[in-house]
């Protein structure tokens, strides 16, 4: 896992749009759910709380993204 650290660092750095999507579905996987369609429920409304800026961005770094990991050699991709 340390070996892909860096790759980890660089792909992050390429998108800082990608992060915020993160944050949000962990907030909506912080907790345990009890069933699937909590699960469901709790995705659900993270992804409507992503704005459509944030989605452009995220779909308009994606191709740097790819770039790093394909420079890394595969490493670790996100």
């Amino acid at each position: 896992m340390a070996e892909m650290r860096p790759a980890i660092i660089k792909l992050h750095e390429k998108g800082y749009s990608t992060r915020e999507i993160e944050q949000l579905l962990e907030k909506a996987c912080s907790k345990p759910h009890p069933n699937v369609e909590s699960l469901k429920k709790a995705l659900k409304k993270a992804w409507k709380e992503i704005s459509l800026e944030t989605l452009i961005k995220a779909v308009d770094d994606f191709p740097k993204r790819l770039k790093a990991c394909i420079d890394a050699n595969g490493g670790h991709f996100e």
